[in-house]
C-alpha cells in the first residue's frame, strides 16, 4: 500500500487523502477472474424490491455486487416464499432479506439494509399508537412471518381483537382504507408505496369502493430491523461484505436510503432513518 501512495505523491494531494483513496480503491477493486452473474432470490416488497428487480434494496445489492465485478439477476417471489425456496435448494446463488436470528443454510453477509417497521392507522380513527399495547382490542394485519421478525408481536397477538398475516401487502392498505382493520404493522415505505399504487388505481378506474387518499399516520414503534444476504458460496459472501464496506464508506448506501425515504416523506415523516 505504501508503494501505491508514494506513486501519487507528486500530485500535491495530502498524504492522508491519498492513503484513504488508495484504501477505498483496494476495497472496491473487483476480482475479474471470479466475476460472474449472480442470481439472487428476493421478496417482492416495493419500493424495496419490485417485480422487475428495481427499488431501494435492489439498488444496494446490485451496486454492491457490481463493485465486485458481478452482474446481478433477481428472481423475485412473494415475501416469505424466498426463504422457503432457498432452504429447499432453489438454483440461485443467494437469498436476500434475511432477518437476524433466522436459520438459513449458507454464508451470512453483514446487514446491508434496515427496514423500519411500525404501525399505520387512519388519522380519522384518532388512534395514537406508541407501542403494541395501544393495539389491544384492535384488528391488526401484518406481513407474512411478522411474528418471527417484529419484537414482542407474538406475545401481543392474544391481546388483539383479530390478527391476520398476509403476504400480499396491497391487501393491508385495502383493508385499512375499507375500515376492516384498525392498524397495519409493516415497513413504513412499503405501506406508503402500496397506498400510492391504490391511489393510482383509483384514478385510472374512476374510483374504488373506499377512499385510498384518506390521511394516514405511521409510527415507527419497532427498532430498525437489519437484514442480511445468505450466499451458497462463502467466497461470494466475502466479496459482498468487502464491496459493501466500500460503498458505505463512499456514502453511496446512505444516498440510496435518503432518496428512497424522501419520496414517501408525507407518510413516514423524518423518523424513518433515525436510530430509534
Amino acid at each position: 500500500m505504501a508503494f501505491g501512495v508514494r506513486a501519487f505523491a507528486a500530485t500535491g494531494v495530502p498524504a492522508a487523502v491519498l492513503t484513504a483513496a488508495f484504501v477505498l480503491a483496494q476495497v472496491l477493486a473487483p476480482a475479474p477472474a471470479s466475476a460472474r452473474p449472480v442470481t439472487v432470490l428476493a421478496p417482492e416488497v416495493p419500493p424495496m424490491m419490485s417485480a422487475d428487480g428495481t427499488g431501494r434494496e435492489a439498488s444496494i445489492i446490485g451496486e454492491t455486487l457490481a463493485a465486485c465485478g458481478h452482474q446481478v439477476r433477481f428472481k423475485v417471489v412473494p415475501f416469505g416464499r424466498h426463504w422457503n425456496e432457498f432452504r429447499n435448494g432453489a438454483a440461485v446463488d443467494a437469498v436476500a432479506t434475511i432477518p437476524a436470528g433466522m436459520a438459513m443454510p449458507g454464508a451470512r453477509s453483514v446487514p446491508y439494509i434496515l427496514y423500519r417497521n411500525g404501525a399505520s392507522v387512519l388519522k380519522s380513527s384518532g388512534l395514537a399508537v406508541r407501542s403494541l399495547a395501544d393495539l389491544a382490542g384492535k384488528r391488526v394485519i401484518a406481513f407474512a412471518g411478522a411474528p418471527d421478525v417484529l419484537p414482542g408481536l407474538r406475545a401481543a397477538i392474544p391481546s388483539f381483537e383479530d390478527f391476520r398475516e398476509r403476504a400480499d401487502q396491497m391487501v393491508h392498505s385495502n383493508l385499512l382504507f375499507a375500515g376492516r382493520v384498525d392498524a397495519v404493522l409493516a415497513d413504513g415505505l412499503i405501506f406508503a408505496e402500496y397506498n400510492r399504487q391504490l391511489q393510482e388505481k383509483a384514478r385510472l378506474a374512476g374510483g374504488l369502493p373506499f377512499d385510498p387518499s384518506q390521511p394516514v399516520a405511521f409510527t415507527a414503534i419497532f427498532p430498525p430491523t437489519p437484514y442480511a444476504m445468505v450466499f451458497r458460496d462463502e467466497s461470494l459472501r466475502d466479496g459482498f461484505d468487502r464491496c459493501f464496506a466500500g460503498l458505505k464508506a463512499q456514502g453511496r448506501v446512505d444516498a440510496i436510503d435518503r432518496a428512497a425515504v424522501a419520496r414517501y416523506a408525507e407518510t413516514v415523516g423524518d423518523r424513518y432513518l433515525s436510530p430509534r
